[in-house]
């Protein structure tokens, strides 16, 4: 009989804790899957530690992206940034390859970032993740990485977002012609800048809550650079922005006190580095390309993941939070 090729198999958890034993030295271990998304997470813990997992799906990212992703967390870790950093095996390699159903998949082990996520973090806590990622900042801004990440621009999160989703907004021609008109208002809003002067390196792009934890001591750790590319760095302060906007339409928090919360992480950030007040400015349009951008990611990764939660139903939610984004935050001219 004809033995089919898989499209996106689950390594074995038993098998994986063997593996990792043997291949980093560890003597007791346990390995469990944690989350099953665009990449596989597994909790590996022994006597004292915890450590992360992350296997990558077949052919989701390229071998030099992935290095490019261990080189930059190994820049900021070596520079007193607060990460999850890979851990080299007995060999000293830090990522391994699996021979798995559908092909060749790469994983890498981390460091376990200590703590809980934090969805409203109180002041302390907002103060504390603004003066990090003007630290992180300090160092993306300047280095070059060997191993190259995407590039977050004009083409990559709107004008590549719309040609790809267009089949997937055939029954929702408002939303998918709304999409339209506000990415063509936000490239022509983006000319409007001059933006030689605005700090551009590599930025993580999901500094969501759910990519940071603060442990018992409010010590914060960031994890989960999968999405890190090239952009400007206001693209960092844009997504924890965009997490306040999901509080609002979610009814979790009001208008006014996302305003001052996200105020009291930018005075935070003012404190440790400079960033001017018309760089602050284009925060609201690279808010709808980060929304776009992720169209384009759910529409890509289809298959294997967004196919559990994108439907008409959910895409219409999220224009709507792209409508009132808009109407918040963006100053278009008419």
């Amino acid at each position: 009989m004809h033995q089919f090729s898989a499209q996106y198999s689950t390594l074995s958890a038993i098998v994986l804790n063997d593996f990792i034993k043997h291949a980093y030295g560890f003597k007791q271990l346990t390995c469990r899957l944690l989350a099953k998304n665009v990449s596989d997470t597994y909790l590996l813990e022994d006597e004292e530690s915890k450590y992360i997992l992350k296997i990558y799906r077949h052919n989701y990212r390229p071998f030099d992206e992935i290095k490019g992703e261990a080189e930059l967390l190994n820049i900021l870790k070596d520079s007193g940034v607060s990460v999850s950093y890979p851990l080299k095996d007995l060999s000293g390699n830090e990522i391994q390859q699996f021979d798995a159903a559908e092909g060749i998949r790469y994983g890498i082990l981390f460091t376990y970032a200590s703590g809980e996520v934090v969805t409203i973090p109180d002041d302390d806590q907002l103060c504390i993740i603004g003066r990090t990622i003007a630290a992180m900042h300090d160092i993306t801004s300047t280095c070059q990485l060997q191993y190259e990440r995407p590039v977050y621009d004009v083409y990559s999160t709107l004008e590549k977002p719309l040609e790809l989703v267009a089949g997937r907004f055939a029954g929702l021609p408002d939303q998918y012609a709304f999409l339209q008109d506000i990415s063509a208002k936000v490239i022509k809003k983006l000319k409007q800048f001059d933006t030689s002067g605005f700090s551009y390196g590599y930025c993580h792009y999901d500094l969501l809550p759910k990519n940071f934890h603060f442990d018992d001591d409010n010590r914060i750790t960031f994890f989960d650079f999968d999405w890190a590319g090239k952009g400007f760095l206001m693209n960092d302060l844009m997504t924890f922005r965009v997490q306040l906007a999901f509080l609002i339409h979610y009814q979790m928090m009001t208008t006014e006190e996302a305003d001052r919360c996200f105020a009291v992480l930018i005075a935070a950030y003012r404190e440790k580095r400079h960033v001017s007040d018309v760089e602050l400015q284009i925060i609201p349009y690279l808010g709808v390309m980060f929304f776009m951008y992720g169209f384009r990611f759910y529409e890509e990764n289809f298959d294997d993941f967004s196919i559990a939660f994108l439907t008409p139903r959910f895409i219409k939610d999220r224009v709507e939070l792209i409508k009132k984004w808009g109407d918040w935050y963006c100053d278009f001219d008419d």
